[in-house]
C-alpha cells in the first residue's frame, strides 16, 4: 500500500472561491480515477501557527496505481487550472505502508 501526502499553502492573494475550486476539483477525482483506494482532503483548522492551508492524503494498492493518479489528465488539469495559480508552497511524500 502506498500513501501519498501533500500539504499546500496558498498565496495571500488566493480567494475563497479559488480555494473552493481546488477542493471541488480534487474531490471529483475518485469518480474518474478508480486506482484511488482512499482519498481524504481538508482545510487546516487553524489550531497552530505556521501550518499549511490544505492537505491531500491518498492511498493506492501499488506504485503503478499512484503513477496513474499522478499523471492522470484530469488530476493534472486540477493542478494547472486551480492549484498552481494560488500556490505559495507545496510539500509532498509517498510512503509504503
Amino acid at each position: 500500500m502506498i500513501r501519498h501526502i501533500v500539504l499546500l499553502t496558498w498565496s495571500e492573494e488566493a480567494t475563497d472561491d479559488q480555494k473552493a475550486a481546488v477542493a471541488d476539483g480534487l474531490a471529483a477525482l475518485p469518480a474518474v480515477i478508480p486506482q484511488l483506494r482512499r482519498y481524504d482532503l481538508g482545510t487546516d483548522l487553524g489550531l497552530a501557527a505556521g501550518n499549511s492551508d490544505f492537505a491531500v492524503v491518498a492511498e493506492f494498492d501499488s506504485v503503478a496505481d499512484y503513477e496513474v493518479y499522478r499523471d492522470h489528465p484530469v488530476h493534472q488539469a486540477v493542478i494547472a487550472e486551480h492549484i498552481k495559480p494560488i500556490l505559495a508552497a507545496r510539500a509532498a511524500l509517498q510512503v509504503e505502508l
